[in-house]
């Protein structure tokens, strides 16, 4: 089996080596060849890592079958993110296994495992979108209007604009495409009534 060690050390004062040494014991007693990934001086909380980025790109070739991490806050300390990268390696075939929470995914038990940790995550993206719409609720109950501000054209502009093309006309004006063919269209509305 081919395998990808993740290993992260927070500080460029801290060494990876410890988490290497002890993942490449484990690779070798079951028979996996190891390619290493490897972030120093870098927070799990950032979800973009140089080398877990080379890691991702390698699973998206299919380089190898298994990530191998020492815990899984090595892998990323946001439940989210961490949970989105699982689901990637696990959309694209790929096994994994942290060596301190005792989680295998080539197992039943480890597999079951993922499930909860996807079933939490879900949970938690449920309980973002409660409280967003009931900010949004609070908001619209209070009156205010939510969202930009509708971009209003002028007829003089849209007069000095009128043998333009739309995108040409957007320039001129300073506006999105799309505000200068509504701002046409309602023109062409009210010339035709």
């Amino acid at each position: 089996m081919r395998v990808a060690v993740y290993a992260r050390v927070s500080t460029f004062d801290q060494e990876p080596a410890n988490q290497i040494a002890e993942l490449h014991r484990y690779a070798e007693a079951r028979g996996w060849k190891t390619t290493d990934f490897v972030d120093r001086g870098v927070s799990g909380a950032k979800d973009r890592r140089p080398a877990l980025d080379d890691m991702l790109r390698a699973a998206r070739r299919r380089k190898f079958d298994l990530v191998l991490v020492w815990r899984l806050d090595r892998l990323g300390r946001n439940l989210r993110h961490l949970v989105m990268l699982l689901e990637e390696l696990q959309a694209l075939g790929i096994q994994f296994v942290s060596l301190a929470e005792g989680i295998d995914a080539t197992t039943p038990a480890g597999k079951l495992q993922m499930h909860i940790l996807a079933a939490i995550a879900e949970f938690e993206r449920a309980r973002i979108a409660e409280r967003v719409k009931a900010g949004l609720a609070r908001v619209r109950a209070a009156g205010r209007q939510l969202g930009r501000p509708r971009a209003r054209v002028d007829e003089g502009s849209l007069q000095a604009a009128a043998g333009m093309s739309v995108r040409e006309a957007a320039t001129a004006l300073g506006l999105s495409r799309s505000v200068v063919h509504r701002a046409r269209l309602s023109q062409k509305r009210l010339e035709a009534s």
